[in-house]
């Protein structure tokens, strides 16, 4: 009578071992994307407690960001890109720019180098005007965006990013998904941990001019 151990044994040498397939390395990694670009990346970033705002005109987007910004008062609100802020400046929108971010900053405002619809990221970089801290302090972090910054995956926002600045690369280049977020703490889903706790995205759709 043979031994548990070798009946395990011989059933293991008479199994049948089908060879594995062979991968396939000109297949796409990611599965294609089947919607506008803008409605996938609403999505996802959505999927993970972002916010993503669509608009037809700079008008619509700029009175959406004041009723946002209503209940906070201007001092605590910053943006620190001057580009940004002259369009701020131009629809009315109350903010404060300062280096010298204030201990109980409320909402920062900056744009962003790229969207990409596949993961719901926003991708900035240390080579904003802005900075890093805009990106971190915040209770509440504003980006706003344009159809052309967005793209379907994270390969071309690389290729866009090496396209924009060449050999001198930012040296951070980080991505957003949603607003800061740990579970680490008794399994119990904490918003804000290390970072803003609300995402807004502030996107223009395309074939829209500056001056609709």
């Amino acid at each position: 009578m043979s031994s548990a151990r070798e009946e395990i044994l011989n059933k293991l040498k008479n199994a049948v071992h089908p060879k594995p397939e062979k991968p396939d390395f000109d297949a796409p990694v990611y599965f294609p994307i089947e919607q506008a670009l803008e409605d996938a990346f609403k999505e996802n970033l959505e999927k993970v407690n972002g916010s993503v705002h669509l608009f037809n005109s700079e008008t619509d987007l700029y009175q959406k960001l004041k009723t946002l910004l209503a209940e906070f008062p201007q001092e605590l609100i910053i943006c620190n890109e001057s580009e940004l802020g002259k369009q701020l400046k131009q629809h009315k929108v109350p903010f404060t720019s300062t280096k010298n971010l204030p201990e109980n900053l409320q909402v920062g405002i900056t744009f962003c180098e790229f969207l990409i619809a596949h993961t719901g990221s926003v991708m900035v970089s240390s080579a904003q005007e802005g900075g890093r801290q805009l990106l971190v302090y915040p209770e509440i972090h504003v980006v706003i965006a344009k159809y052309t910054q967005l793209v379907d995956y994270l390969e071309a926002a690389y290729v866009g990013m090496k396209k924009k600045y060449g050999k001198n690369l930012p040296s951070q280049i980080t991505l957003i998904t949603g607003p800061s977020r740990t579970a680490d703490i008794e399994k119990t889903l904490v918003m804000g941990a290390h970072g803003p706790r609300e995402f807004h995205v502030f996107l223009l759709r395309s074939k829209v001019t500056e001056s609709e």
